[in-house]
Order: structure tokens, then sequence, then C-alpha cells
């Protein structure tokens, strides 16, 4: 398969930073060229949807292409790395990319308490309980958010999020929709970021292009597709984090040459193995590494990872480079290494490694007003 790198020049982050720029708040960071030229245009309502894991190449292959998506598809762009939902939906948050948040992964590794942690759950990696009476991620690794920065800049509520995991608790995506058009329908100038599960949850069970995949974007497609036909005065962004792929899975003890060398499980993605080396085995594990992973992953060391930037070009997080492993293992195939057995026999369709159908994310945009 053919490696592709992010771009940061052309990805996710921008569009927060575009939306930031039209509600008057100016950073010097990157925009999209493209969103701006929409928002030159006066609207009552900007809104992103983020549908978890929905790729350039799954809406390829789960939609018809005079579908309401494809028909209203402006740009096909890049996720950060890795093409994550930890990574991406926090630069689409933040306005930062990876390497300045510090949101890496699905699991971190965290230096100031030696511990991988899952990020979102604020747990232990290896043993599931609480990692800190604290969340450890937003003490690290805080940030002020786009609705936060909106509302602050505009001195009133203007921004808004609609998220399963936020008040009112939409359960599900008519829900999400139902809330969307409501805050739509309200009187002024105002931003809506939106977030959906799905298709992820979906395809990393069924697969990428089963018959449950197909069906729940149809339905999803749809809903969006009714509910913007009662829209007016709205810009509508959908796009996705990460796209996806069907993977097969292996676990990591089934290669003790290679789990022996490591000082802890790796951390970050299953296919963006963060790995930190005994020195003693280092020897080891670079030949054992190459011998059974040499053609399926990239292997590069913390050097090569940040001298070529690969989480993003901008001023690093003060704890970025001490969250990075010796070495950063990188699908570039569809081979999938997870920490236990239980999740390699469970997981089909796999995001976060450097190929198209992980890195290509759609840039869908639909005009709901009429300018003279």
């Amino acid at each position: 398969m053919k490696v592709k790198f992010p771009d940061y020049n052309n990805c996710i982050t921008n569009i927060p930073n575009s939306i930031l720029k039209y509600f008057g708040y100016e950073e010097g960071r990157k925009t999209s060229s493209l969103l701006d030229s929409y928002l030159k245009k006066e609207y009552d309502n900007v809104v992103v949807l983020l549908l978890d894991g929905m790729g350039k190449c799954i809406i390829d292959g789960n939609l018809d292409k005079e579908g309401f998506f494809q028909s209203h598809l402006e740009a096909v762009y890049s996720s950060t790395f890795p093409p994550t939902t930890v990574a991406a939906t926090t630069s689409m948050l933040s306005g930062m990319n990876p390497c300045e948040h510090g949101w890496l992964g699905w699991d971190c590794y965290f230096p100031q308490i030696n511990k991988n942690v899952t990020v979102f759950l604020n747990k232990e990696m290896e043993t599931g309980l609480s990692a800190a009476d604290y969340n450890v991620a937003f003490r690290y690794c805080g940030y002020e958010d786009i609705v936060q920065k909106i509302n602050r800049i505009c001195g009133k509520e203007t921004a808004y999020y609609v998220l399963p995991f936020l008040a009112p608790y939409p359960r599900t995506f008519e829900d999400i929709t139902n809330r969307i058009a409501d805050l739509c329908s309200q009187p002024g100038k105002k931003f809506i970021y939106s977030y959906w599960s799905e298709p992820d949850t979906t395809m990393h069970r069924k697969g990428c292009y089963s018959e449950e995949s197909k069906q729940l974007l149809q339905d999803i497609e749809s809903r969006v597709e009714k509910m913007c036909s009662g829209l007016d005065k709205t810009l509508f962004i959908i796009t996705a984090d990460h796209g996806h792929m069907d993977s097969k899975c292996v676990a990591i003890g089934a290669y003790p040459k290679i789990q022996e060398c490591l000082v802890r499980l790796p951390s970050i993605e299953p296919r963006a193995l963060n790995l930190f080396i005994k020195p003693e085995k280092k020897e080891q594990f670079l030949s054992e590494f190459q011998k059974e992973f040499g053609e399926k992953f990239l292997l590069m060391s913390k050097e090569e990872v940040i001298q070529r930037q690969l989480f993003g070009p901008d001023t690093e997080h003060p704890s970025f480079r001490d969250m990075l492993g010796d070495y950063l293992a990188i699908a570039v195939s569809d081979l999938t290494i997870c920490c236990t057995k239980e999740e390699a026999d469970i997981l089909i369709g796999v995001h976060a490694g450097m190929t198209d159908e992980e890195m290509e994310i759609p840039l869908i945009i639909i005009e709901k007003c009429s300018f003279s």
C-alpha cells in the first residue's frame, strides 16, 4: 500500500481556525481557503457535524455517488496524524495539531505520572482502573475549545455543543439532528459543533463495507438530508475525523521476543504504536520487529518523528517529546497490532495508520440560503 503522510496545509485543523476567524478570533493559524470563501458571506448558523470514521473511502464504498453526501462533496482533505478520534477531534475543537495539544491517541503516556492513560475514559490502560482522582489529560494537556473561545470573544452564548455526552445528552442520531434543527431555528448568529460516534463504532465490529455499516450510513445520510431541507441561512459542514479500513489483527503477546524488549505496553493506537525500549534490548527489538513486520509497518525513531513533524509543524506542547517513546511503529498495510488478544479478536475496521483509506476525509458543504 502507498504510504500517506498527513498534509497539515490542508487538514482538519484548518476548519476550526476558519470558523474562529469568521467569529472575529484570529491567531494567525492556517485556515481552510475553501471554507474561507464560503464564510465571506453572512449566515445565521454555521454548523459542523463530525461523523466518526466516515472517510472518503467509506462514502465511496457505501453510499450512492449521486446521493446527498456525494453531490455536496466539495473537497477531500487530510486528517491529522494519527488519523484517529482523540487526536483529530481534539484538533477540530482546539484548532491545534497533535504535537501542540498533546492528545495523541486513545492511550497516551503521561510522563508526569509515568502511566499509559486511556484519555477519554481517564483510566489506566493496563488495569482499567481510574488513572487519578483528577482528569489526567485536561490537567496536563488542557486547552480552550472552539465553543469556549467563540462565547468568550462574543461575550454571550453564541456557540453550542450537540454531543451525546453533554446535556441535553442526545441518545440517538435522530436526537442529534432534532437538536441541531432546534438551535438553528432560534434567532441570532451562532456556531454549532456536533459529533456522532457512528459509523466508527459499527465498522470496528462489523467491518467497513458490511451490510450493517452500509444501512447505517444510508440512514445517517437520509436523516441529514431531511434536516437540511428545513434549514435556512445556514452553512452546514459535514466531515469526519479519520477514515477506516478492514484489517487483520494480531496481539503483541504473540511475539514474545518483541514484547520482552518493551518497558511498557505500546500506547497511542494499535496502528500507531508508541514504543519504549529497554536500552539493553534495542538491537534485539530492531531485528525482531523487522523480521516480523518489516513490510507491514514503518518504524521511525523518536528523532525521525520529530524531524518529520509527523504530529504537526507547530510549537510543541511542553510534554510532547517526553510522551513519545524510542520508536513509533506506523501501519502501512492491513495488519494491526493490538495490546490484547481480546481486542485483536473483535476488531475488523481500524484506523490510525498511514494509508489513503485512513488519512483522507471528506469536506461536505451544504449552503441553505441564497445571496444576491
